[in-house]
């Protein structure tokens, strides 16, 4: 691993059945970066996402986040990841107080009632967190699944297009909590269509193309596209 970057995939490579969605990436990125991912529908962006999340595993290739081995060190890896996807794995019949009460158990901690409610507050859900989730919006729960993002604030932190189903101040708050990632020295990848709400707060661009990562940031960004062919 580089002595600069804090995520480094080397040759990533991910089949499902015959198909190649990623085809050997190559990407390094430091410390202190929100990061857009950009590129049409099905062309692996959330694939990219799940095997960083250790959701995935690659087909081929290798990787660092933080120095621990994307395949050897994923529990390790995982407790770093935050990670705001299409689906928000929350339970209908729990109260939002109550789904963080459990994702808090989950991750081995005991229940904290002022993180819990500082959480539920910064998403915008504190005069609502006796109400069971089955009765929320879509765009309420997508807040509630920030909120447990608040709850432990990762390292590297995975959206996959976070601002659907958002308002404008859901769209401050999920650019917020990114800011404050990157802030404290970790990395924010954010796979969107809509770059339009992202661009105040990118350092980089990046778009994945038949399976690779091509820049589409400064020249400076150490982001570059793998000519080996599988």
């Amino acid at each position: 691993m580089s002595e600069t970057a804090a995520l480094e995939l080397r040759g990533i490579a991910r089949r499902f059945g015959r198909r190649w969605v990623l085809r050997g990436i190559e990407f390094n990125a430091a410390g202190g970066q929100v990061i857009a991912i950009t590129g049409r529908n099905g062309s692996g962006k959330t694939t990219l996402l799940r095997i960083l999340a250790t959701l995935l595993r690659p087909t081929r290739g290798a990787g660092q986040v933080f120095g621990l081995d994307l395949l050897r060190d994923a529990d390790s890896i995982r407790v770093r990841v935050g990670f705001l996807a299409h689906e928000t794995g929350l339970y209908g019949t729990l109260t939002a107080e109550e789904n963080l009460v459990f994702a808090q158990r989950m991750a081995g901690a005991p229940a904290d009632g002022r993180r819990i409610a500082a959480a539920l507050d910064e998403a915008g859900l504190a005069g609502e967190r006796r109400e069971r989730v089955r009765g929320f919006s879509s765009g309420m729960r997508r807040r509630l699944a920030l909120a447990r993002l608040l709850l432990r604030p990762p390292r590297l932190l995975l959206y996959d297009e976070p601002y659907a189903s958002f308002d404008a101040d859901g769209v401050t708050r999920v650019n917020r909590l990114a800011l404050d990632v990157a802030g404290s020295g970790g990395i924010v990848l954010l796979a969107t269509h809509d770059l339009s709400r992202a661009e105040p707060i990118l350092h980089r661009r990046a778009a994945i193309e038949d399976g690779r990562i091509l820049e589409r940031g400064s020249p400076a960004d150490e982001v570059t596209a793998t000519d080996e062919a599988i």
